[in-house]
């Protein structure tokens, strides 16, 4: 990794609040959730981050999941900057841009049509609005922890960022808005029939997250995800796949494979995009044939299917079909969560690992965390004193209690092992 000039982070992070809200330009990476001054990345390569001053982590939070390769494969880099060299954009169509449908097509046979966006929350806003039309219903279904992007009408109950910051509902986001969001609370299928019956002919569509990561990762119960297509279909509403961390991450072909369920609308996110910006919505043709120029539901970006961003995920998609990495990936997860439990066992630490695939949350809290109310009993403080102990001694965890954190295929023994060492310590300095 190159030689970085060392910059203090303090004076860093002084600096930024002049000129950025809250000194960054996401809410997480200002570390109000764990306290003190957040890690300015200066580089990264493999499964290692280089912060401003210089010193070197081993990350565990990989931008919130989708460098399934670490920082900065060689593949993925020669590709973006092969696109970057033809044109950073266009505002028109490309090959590449119908290569990378035609890919994310073969993973994921739910999806008949798409569009590509920016990011997860436009795609997200879009397959609400794409519902919406389908149906001429106005209501969507979501539920208490799971987060579907900044979208207004789904800013309630949201999980992620919103919990950390103690604001589940954000300020700005009228009540009219918010009154179109049904919420209710996750692995509960009584309260989704009974919002149906209470709602008759009114629900457009159903969003969740299949395996839920914005409270932490959260199984769904058994039949749970099965319910949700029995009742939806049975009431002619919609069942979108919020899969912006899940798809290609639990498995190639998302959580929907994995667990066997069709749903009428999938999302992806920046995974498809190899990192880059980068969204995806699709679905069944005839739901997906509302959208302009197609049908009635507007949705337009100049940077949607951005040459650099498509030539990153096309890279991405290639080396995960050549390499397969789960495997590998789930083995050095399981081996750490393995030592991580063990570590907190030895040292009289209540602690609760929830993990699926390559992701995975370890929770201080006592019992099964099944839904947003008990992911609330998390000790958020306990969380952020063992954070900054890990950061301390060199390992980089998502910097909030409730959220994922993910194995890359550049990971190796030696990170589990330093990453295990650490924590052995820092669990008995709690």
């Amino acid at each position: 990794m190159a030689r970085v000039k060392k910059m203090d982070q303090k004076a860093l992070f002084a600096r930024a609040r002049k000129s950025l809200v809250g000194g960054v330009n996401s809410p997480l990476r200002a570390f109000k959730s764990v306290g003190g001054t957040p890690v300015f990345v200066q580089s990264g390569r493999g499964s290692q981050l280089v912060s401003t001053d210089g010193k070197r982590f081993v990350d565990y939070c990989l931008s919130w999941g989708p460098l399934m390769f670490g920082h900065a494969r060689k593949e993925i880099v020669a590709a973006a900057r092969r696109a970057l060299e033809r044109g950073s954009t266009f505002g028109a169509a490309t090959m590449a841009e119908v290569e990378l449908a035609e890919s994310i097509k073969d993973a994921f046979p739910s999806i008949e049509l798409l569009r590509m966006t920016s990011s997860g929350t436009e795609a997200d806003m879009s397959a609400v609005r794409a519902a919406r039309a389908f149906t001429k219903r106005d209501l969507i279904v979501k539920f208490a922890g799971c987060y579907h992007g900044h979208v207004d009408s789904l800013l309630v109950a949201a999980g992620s960022g919103a919990t950390t910051l103690g604001t589940p509902d954000s300020a700005g986001v009228p009540k009219a808005f918010a009154a179109t969001t049904v919420v209710l609370p996750f692995n509960d299928l009584p309260a989704v029939e009974t919002a149906f019956k209470k709602h008759k002919g009114r629900i457009a569509a159903v969003i969740v997250e299949p395996v839920p990561a914005n409270m932490g990762v959260v199984f769904p119960a058994d039949g749970y995800l099965q319910g949700l297509r029995r009742i939806t279909t049975r009431e002619k509403a919609l069942l979108i796949f919020d899969e912006v961390i899940t798809g290609f991450r639990v498995c190639y072909g998302g959580a929907q494979n994995l667990f066997g369920i069709k749903p009428d609308l999938t999302i992806l996110g920046k995974i498809v995009g190899g990192g880059l910006p980068m969204g995806v919505y699709g679905g069944r043709r005839d739901v997906m044939s509302v959208v302009s120029p197609e049908g009635p539901a507007y949705q337009a970006g100049t940077l949607s299917g951005n040459p650099v961003a498509v030539a990153a995920g096309i890279a991405t998609l290639d080396l995960l079909r050549r390499e397969k990495p789960y495997a590998r990936m789930e083995w050095m997860k399981n081996f750490l969560c393995e030592g991580l439990r063990l570590c907190a066992l030895e040292a009289g630490v209540s602690l609760r690992i929830q993990s699926i695939g390559s992701m995975f949350t370890p929770f201080f809290v006592e019992g099964e965390v099944t839904d947003y109310a008990s992911a609330l009993r998390a000790d958020k403080a306990k969380y952020g004193r063992f954070f900054h102990r890990m950061l301390k001694r060199g390992v980089y965890l998502p910097p909030a209690q409730w959220e994922a954190a993910f194995i890359s295929a550049a990971h190796t023994q030696r990170d589990l092992d330093r990453t295990i060492v650490a924590a052995s310590v820092a669990f008995r300095s709690l």
